[in-house]
């Protein structure tokens, strides 16, 4: 009696386990039986990954997450040693104010040069006054020279007066030329030394540019999966330091033959069922199906063969529908992608969507 009932019992559990594993795993079993006009395969989800790495070389200061860690866009997730390109800035900032300093002085000696070419042009005019006189006296003096009423040494006087009156002017007008040469190359300074600014200021944003570069921050919502790089290491330039998946890019992946791939259409129907919970059913869509055949027989001569051909199929989890559980969204879980390729075909009831709320 003992033992039938340590039996009996013994049967009621398989039999439990055996009921409960029907329940969770009703859709994968009846994927064989699947209503015509629909296909499924086992798959993967999987999500983009990203690399996150330094623009430039230099030594990880510190990593502020931990993998599996949830990041939002830009979160700080590490940051690079940046001592050597701050003195470097400071430096830049330096020699930015001695440029400014340079373009003032410049500037003032443009004003300074403008006025040695007024102060030219009213000597030029004073020394053309004074040749006209000189001129007119001499012109006086020759008529009373001809008629002896002045002495021919006062003649002589007045045209030694013209002459000098007239190198006069033409110096004058030497030192004018000469000003505006000297008010021309105040300028050219004034411009060579405003260009000089604004190369410190690209210098200085470039800097700056790296120095934020070296604060590495998350370029979208996702999840850290590996930690490549620890504090203290040196990375080349591109070296990556945190590799993300992208939880609002996420999709699984499943192989299907020659016959449904070929009725497949981007944008068909699809549902998900995970391994883990076999519950639920995620909608999703066909967003890509492979141009070449996976699992290639050697040779292809027989309608048998062709149909042994795999078409690598990728189902696309809509960003909406991810952005509901960002945090509950994992890659790499097992379980099973159908696809609708007759689009009258009505999904079976076990398939119909059914999410956590």
């Amino acid at each position: 009696m003992k033992a039938s009932k340590k039996w009996a019992s013994r049967l009621a559990v398989v039999v439990v386990m055996a009921a409960v594993a029907a329940m969770l795993f009703k859709p994968v079993l009846q994927r064989d039986a699947l209503p015509p006009g629909f296909a499924g395969s086992n798959g993967r989800i999987e999500a983009v990954e990203i690399n996150i790495a330094t623009k430039t070389a230099g030594r990880l200061a510190e990593v502020l997450v931990r993998e599996g860690d949830f990041v939002s866009t830009g979160d700080v997730i590490a940051r690079m040693d940046t001592s050597v390109l701050e003195a470097q800035l400071r430096q830049a900032q330096a020699q930015l104010k001695q440029a400014e300093s340079a373009v003032a002085t410049a500037r003032s000696q443009v004003v300074q040069r403008k006025s040695e070419r007024a102060a030219a042009e009213a000597l030029i005019a004073q020394r053309k006054a004074e040749l006209e006189a000189a001129r007119r006296r001499l012109e006086r003096t020759r008529g009373l020279a001809a008629s002896d009423a002045v002495p021919q040494q006062q003649l002589d006087d007045h045209t030694a007066d013209f002459h000098q009156a007239r190198a006069a002017l033409a110096a004058a007008e030497a030192q004018l030329q000469a000003a505006q040469a000297a008010v021309i190359t105040a300028e050219s300074q004034v411009i060579g030394a405003a260009a000089n600014v604004e190369a410190m200021q690209a210098t200085i944003e470039r800097l700056q540019a790296e120095i934020d570069d070296g604060t590495l921050r998350a370029p979208r919502d996702g999840r850290i999966q590996y930690i490549v790089a620890r504090p203290g290491e040196v990375i080349g330039a591109g070296g990556t330091v945190v590799s993300l998946i992208d939880v609002t890019d996420v999709y699984m992946t499943i192989f299907l033959p020659t016959e449904a791939a070929g009725r497949l259409s981007i944008g068909a129907e699809a549902r998900l069922v995970l391994d883990a919970a076999p519950q639920y059913v995620v909608p999703a869509t066909v967003s890509y199906v492979a141009d070449v055949a996976q699992f290639t027989p050697r040779t292809v001569e027989t309608v048998e063969e062709r149909q042994k051909l795999m078409f690598r199929v990728r189902l696309q989890i809509p960003p909406e529908l991810l952005r509901r559980y960002l945090r509950s969204v994992k890659a790499g879980l097992p379980g099973m992608g159908y696809v609708r390729i007759d689009p009258a075909a009505e999904w079976p009831p076990e398939l119909e969507v059914k999410l956590p709320r």
